[in-house]
């Protein structure tokens, strides 16, 4: 008869995810596919092997005690091809259907993330900043945010902490243009929360460093600081990294597109570890816009959004951009953000803007 998991390697399983990681490098573990999905991504599928007396390894998933016949010989009740040890740990020899993975020798794969600084400032400008060559209208960045997963500990480090940076049009054409002034300032002062707290700032040290940087890069009243102090505090503290939290803190406050989840750590070709790919832009308005516009482009017809892990965040050229229906798209969640305008004023606002900006480029 199966003996239910001692109590001593239920503890090791549930410690598992808190320890594992950091040790990897010289870790034996275990990667189990427990829920048949086809990976080892979800809680309770990857656990560090226990130390034996022999000194190997027992995987503590799925294991249980062995049983002594009347010579004090033990047999695993799984089956006499599961060898039964002793952890050092405990004295009551276990077994495991599940085998152990050296990472000193079969270290984990981790996929390269992607850096996308977004469109270049690389055009002339005129006295007022504004670009005189050729320009990306609403252009976005790829990012990704990995969902529970091994390499996170299992914290979900692409939870919606709500909406922390504030939507609206801005006060100059640049808002339309390449600067991208609110997703590079959310980027800013993400890069200083995490500079900070990887040199050993707490993580309210490293947030009011973070939240110090925002207010530099962007308008003060765009970004609900208080709220961002909270999300940067949090996510820290959950072992999450810089692009864990900008992508967070743009895909809670409505600004990104998810493309698609891909596996961004392997190990003997076993997923431990997906992410969400993103294509995030500076404002609400920029992502509805993007994701209501593209397809009427034939520009974007092969292509899309690019793949989960890859994702494609252009933004539109001026032609393509002209070329662009307004009447087949639906606003109504940009308009519910800023109720305190008619929507008759908020068209008008945008078309001005849009129309400067168009001649500048074609005067």
């Amino acid at each position: 008869m199966i003996r239910r998991l001692a109590p001593a390697l239920a503890l090791a399983c549930a410690l598992v995810p808190f320890t594992m990681v950091a040790h990897a490098h010289a870790a034996q573990i275990c990667v189990v596919d427990l829920n048949g999905n086809g990976d080892a991504a979800d809680e309770g599928e990857m656990a560090q092997c226990l130390a034996t007396t022999d000194g190997g390894a027992l995987c503590p998933i799925g294991a249980v005690d062995c049983v002594a016949d009347a010579q004090g010989a033990y047999a695993c009740p799984l089956g006499p091809g599961y060898a039964c040890k002793t952890s050092t740990s405990r004295a009551v020899p276990a077994c495991s259907p599940h085998s152990c993975i050296d990472t000193s020798a079969t270290p984990i794969e981790n996929e390269e993330v992607v850096d996308d600084p977004g469109a270049p400032g690389d055009g002339p400008v005129d006295a007022g900043g504004n670009c005189l060559g050729t320009i990306e209208i609403f252009g976005g960045r790829a990012l990704r945010c990995r969902p529970p997963g091994a390499s996170v500990t299992f914290q979900n480090c692409c939870k919606d902490k709500g909406k922390i940076v504030k939507d609206g049009m801005g006060g100059s054409l640049s808002s339309i243009t390449t600067k991208i002034a609110i997703a590079k300032g959310v980027f800013t002062g993400m890069k200083a929360a995490y500079t900070a707290f990887k040199a050993g700032a707490t993580a309210s040290e490293a947030a009011s460093a973070g939240a110090h940087a925002i207010i530099v890069g962007i308008d003060p009243t765009s970004i609900a600081i208080s709220l961002a102090i909270n999300y940067m505090i949090e996510v820290l503290l959950q072992g999450c990294d810089q692009q864990d939290m900008e992508t967070g803190m743009l895909r809670g406050s409505g600004m990104c597109h998810e493309v698609g989840t891909y596996c961004a750590s392997r190990i003997l070709g076993i997923c431990i570890q997906k992410a969400r790919g993103h294509c995030c832009f500076n404002t609400k308005l920029g992502r509805i816009i993007q994701e209501q516009g593209r397809p009427q482009l034939a520009a974007f017809s092969s292509l899309g959004w690019g793949t989960p892990d890859h994702p494609y965040c252009r933004g539109f050229s001026a032609e393509e951009f002209q070329a662009l229906d307004f009447s087949r798209m639906d606003l109504s969640e940009y308009y519910a953000d800023i109720e305190a305008r008619a929507q008759s004023d908020i068209q008008i606002d945008m078309k001005e803007k849009i129309d400067a900006t168009l001649s500048i480029i074609h005067p």
